[in-house]
């Protein structure tokens, strides 16, 4: 301790004595001068984080010296539009805009970036109206059917032959084998030739 009563304080250079003396990083503060640098609020040891010889609150040394990007906000003040120009952060200015390279002609295909097109009637398919089946995007309705009895099918009860979907019962009598004791149900003992 230095002569003249106490330690000298980190922000003011004055003496600090031992009533209102706050030690932080090895340094003395008054309780006063225990502040955040950039907006001034007070200071305790859950809520401080030093760099250098300057001390902040937790949420103003992130938004200055933490990670940037999405996924990296803490609470509700990360939905700002705060770019940080109080903190001495300057924004990285945005790219030129760059056309896209959609060969899709459709204006509406352009606009929402839809690329899919159904095979059974070579429509664009959006996300809303979408099923996967046989490694393709079919329109739900109208589309995604049996190619030789229009029955509506799911993604699990569908077989495929060739890039046509078609349901268990027609692929297995169109493309199954044939011949006595290979049929479905009742009529399973049909001659077939």
């Amino acid at each position: 301790m230095p002569l003249g009563g106490g330690n000298k304080c980190g922000r003011c250079s004055k003496t600090v004595y031992f009533a209102e003396e706050v030690l932080c990083d090895g340094r003395s503060f008054h309780k006063s001068c225990f502040l955040c640098m950039v907006c001034r609020k007070s200071l305790d040891s859950t809520t401080v984080a030093v760099r250098m010889d300057e001390v902040y609150c937790k949420s103003c040394y992130g938004k200055k010296y933490g990670p940037k990007g999405y996924g990296y906000g803490q609470g509700a003040g990360t939905l700002s539009m705060d770019g940080g120009q109080s903190l001495g952060i300057t924004p990285e200015m945005p790219a030129a805009h760059s056309p896209t390279t959609n060969t899709n002609p459709s204006k509406l295909a352009q606009k929402f970036g839809c690329s899919d097109r159904c095979p059974r009637c070579g429509k664009a398919v959006y996300a809303a109206e979408k099923v996967i089946g046989a490694g393709s995007a079919w329109h739900k309705t109208g589309c995604f059917t049996c190619a030789s009895c229009g029955k509506s099918l799911e993604s699990t009860t569908l077989s495929d032959k060739d890039g046509e979907i078609y349901c268990k019962g027609c692929y297995g009598k169109n493309f199954g084998p044939k011949g006595f004791g290979y049929g479905l149900g009742a009529g399973a003992l049909a001659h077939t030739q």
